[in-house]
């Protein structure tokens, strides 16, 4: 829990609390283990412990120092909370904590396989088929084949991160989920239309 009496201290002792707390990495700052595999419901509860201690509606008669503080630390919070509430963004940040930049390339000397390059190649030319000939049910079966593909990546890139701890190979199967992402957001477009 965070320590909302230190506010009291002259303002050295505000200032130092509040990098330390901001430095603190977002598993931290909700008391989570890092990991990929993360209990939503203890995530939710943290993260209502934290606000309902740091929102700024808490501090509305308070300096306008502790104001600011406390809406630095509501953002941390809020910025922690999305990035660990969500799986693709969990991962990516996983892999930033052990030292590896999931959007920069020449980050991980392991680089894209080749079977997944010509799988995203495929995967487009179907879809572009298919909306040009109004084939909706070749939409829907491939939103269902990349669901499943999506599905054994997510499940590859924890196993990556909990067990094996290899955030190369991790990071591999992080930027092929940042691509499957961005083509279910295309097939479902797709689907709506």
């Amino acid at each position: 829990s965070i320590d909302i009496e230190l506010w009291r201290y002259d303002g050295c002792h505000q200032s130092l609390f509040t990098m330390n707390l901001l430095r603190q990495n977002f598993f931290q700052l909700f008391n989570l283990p890092e990991c990929f595999h993360l209990d939503l419901n203890a995530l939710d509860q943290a993260y209502r412990l934290v606000q309902n201690q740091v929102h700024p509606d808490r501090h509305i008669h308070a300096g306008a120092v502790q104001q600011r503080l406390a809406q630095q630390w509501a953002s941390h919070a809020n910025e922690a909370y999305r990035t660990l509430r969500q799986p693709l963004a969990r991962a990516g940040y996983l892999c930033r904590l052990r030292g590896q930049d999931v959007h920069n390339e020449s980050s991980s000397s392991v680089k894209m396989p080749a079977d997944f390059l010509m799988q995203q190649m495929t995967w487009r030319e179907t879809l572009a088929d298919a909306m040009h000939c109004g084939d909706l049910k070749t939409v829907t079966m491939l939103r269902d084949e990349v669901n499943v593909a999506q599905q054994k990546e997510f499940e590859q890139v924890a196993r990556q991160l909990d067990v094996n701890n290899n955030v190369e190979t991790a990071v591999v199967g992080v930027r092929k989920l940042i691509f499957i992402e961005k083509i279910m957001a295309e097939l479902d477009r797709n689907i709506e239309v």
